[in-house]
């Protein structure tokens, strides 16, 4: 898209322009009501709540202040603030003129954003009703499909769609082929059927199909809505009179070398194609008790650094497309993040303790789906123990100093991992698996061996021997095998690493999260950027201009 922006994916209730939250008790009302001339870039207009990537930014702002603001709400109703039209998904114009990697990366978002949406369902005790006042197509229906109950209003016009086969040339683009069959459990041929007409199914076909879950007269609407979002809160874990905790504004400063956050900073390296990124663990002992984290709140260093680990993946895949290589640090003492882990841990019923472990889950999920090499460097003064081990087991390849820079610092501490249990079950990856059981795969003997020393702050040679660490060079070594790794990554094709990447990552167990992402993201993102959609005469382009696309009938 000519003029795409650089994207700050901040944003506060107060700036929304698209969305409109209302919290009653134990029900929240989210309606969707996008502003036409709100687009995140110029030239389209965001028609019939067509969304772009600005929609959802505000829609992930918001799915994620319920969780940590509102902790009294137990149903989420996703409704329309159009009349006859839920969404129309995301806006064609947008996604003709886009480049190649905006679509991509608006895609990812878009999924990633719908996962969460399925999360606070299944984790956190906020069920998610779309209450579907109008039609929803393609990406508007997508939407539908990540709440966990869907009312379609009956009124002779309304339906469900995914028409971008028919229409667009293109196949739905945020899980919504995967949830129809994986999720709603629609029969396959109905499901074919579904996907090549434009118009849709409405009315008791759709809930006798499982499209949707009832079909409700327009005269009985509100009422319905209403009675369904109180059975749904009465089923609910959220806490009753607790009281949420304020995410504050991040505290970010970016220049074109650095950008940097109080517990992350990400130094930028054009020349090489490199964002260096380190994580800092806490700089003190942790709080007392789960309730003095409630006091901290937002401030509370591992919800801090989350949400500014969170936001900087964000922005280096939005905005820094050519540094393909990520090289992780940490730096700090790993004593104290085992300490908070094991607070947080220990607080697993408090709903607080609950929502921040959740969140470093996500977070490390997005980083499992980003197409960027990820390697880690494991220094004297790190701290890759517990939940911030998990970055190293994230990345690609992982070098462990053996010993210490004898020239640099001769008296330092050798550097260290340690296993701990974080790493042992709270942060699955999308897989379903953890890190460590994605790691040995096939190898329980490994796998054992590894939890057997659990606890243990293990130096190179035994991290290497046990295969938690990929190299342990010596300092004589370090500099010029690190080099190489960086140097080598950088000379390879982006795209061909992308997809060797993304196969290794996911080992194991197909879930639905991986089929999204594995396997309809990389065929939708082709499909893309394929003649039939996006050329000159594709039906991207050629879509509302009344000619028909004219395709390469060749199948590839």
């Amino acid at each position: 898209m000519t003029g795409e922006a650089s994207v700050d994916f901040r944003v506060h209730p107060d700036q929304y322009r698209h969305w409109r939250l209302a919290c009653a008790g134990p029900v929240a009302t989210l309606t969707m009501d996008v502003a036409e001339q709100g687009g995140l870039t110029s030239g389209y207009e965001l028609k019939m709540n067509s969304y772009d990537l600005g929609v959802d930014i505000e829609l992930y702002d918001a799915v994620q202040r319920l969780r940590f603001e509102h902790p009294e709400v137990a149903v989420v109703v996703l409704t329309s603030g159009k009349d006859k039209i839920f969404s129309a998904g995301a806006n064609i114009r947008m996604l003709a003129a886009a480049s190649h990697p905006w679509k991509v990366n608006f895609c990812k978002f878009t999924n990633e954003t719908r996962n969460g949406i399925e999360d606070a369902t299944a984790h956190s005790g906020q069920t998610y009703l779309a209450a579907l006042n109008g039609t929803a197509s393609g990406g508007g229906y997508e939407l539908a499909l990540a709440c966990e109950h869907i009312m379609l209003i009956d009124d002779r016009s309304s339906a469900v769609s995914l028409p971008e086969l028919p229409l667009l040339g293109v196949l739905p683009g945020t899980g919504g082929l995967t949830r129809v069959t994986d999720k709603r459990h629609v029969r396959r041929d109905l499901a074919d059927y579904f996907s090549t007409r434009p118009e849709g199914i409405s009315g008791q076909k759709a809930v006798s199909w499982r499209l949707v879950d009832e079909a409700v007269p327009r005269a009985r609407w509100e009422e319905t809505v209403a009675e369904r979002a109180r059975e749904l809160a009465g089923r609910s874990t959220r806490p009753a009179g607790a009281t949420g905790i304020e995410l504050t504004p991040l505290d970010k400063t970016r220049t074109g070398e650095e950008i940097s956050y109080p517990n992350v900073t990400a130094r930028l390296d054009r020349d090489r194609g490199v964002a260096e990124i380190t994580v800092r663990g806490p700089g003190r002992g942790g709080p007392a008790s789960i309730g003095a984290v409630h006091e901290q709140g937002a401030a509370f260093w591992a919800l801090a650094m989350t949400r500014e680990l969170d936001d900087l993946i964000l922005d280096l895949r939005a905005n820094e497309l050519e540094l393909g290589t990520w090289v992780l640090r940490t730096a700090g003492d790993p004593q104290q993040v085992l300490a908070y882990d094991q607070l947080l841990l220990d607080a697993r019923e408090d709903w607080l303790a609950n929502e921040i472990v959740g969140y470093l889950k996500r977070t490390f999920k997005r980083l499992d789906v980003t197409s960027r090499s990820l390697i880690a460097l494991i220094e004297p003064g790190s701290c890759f123990a517990g939940s911030l081990l998990d970055l190293a087991l994230a990345a690609d390849r992982s070098f462990q100093l053996a010993g210490v820079f004898e020239e640099a610092d001769p008296a330092a501490d050798p550097a260290t991992i340690t296993v701990g249990p974080m790493n042992l079950g709270p942060l699955p990856m999308s897989n379903g698996l953890t890190r460590l059981q994605t790691r040995y795969l096939g190898d329980e003997p490994g796998l054992a061996a590894v939890e057997k020393r659990a606890g243990e702050a293990l130096a190179a040679e035994d991290a290497e021997q046990l295969g938690l660490v990929t190299f342990a060079p010596d300092d004589i070594d370090w500099e010029e095998e690190v080099r190489i790794a960086v140097e080598e990554r950088a000379s390879f094709s982006p795209d061909a690493l992308t997809g060797l990447e993304a196969n290794y990552r996911f080992p194991g167990p197909e879930t639905l999260e991986t089929k999204i992402f594995g396997r309809l993201t990389a065929w939708q993102n082709w499909i893309f950027n394929r003649p039939n959609a996006a050329g000159p005469d594709g039906a991207l382009r050629r879509f509302g201009t009344g000619q028909r696309a004219d395709f390469d009938r060749k199948r590839v």
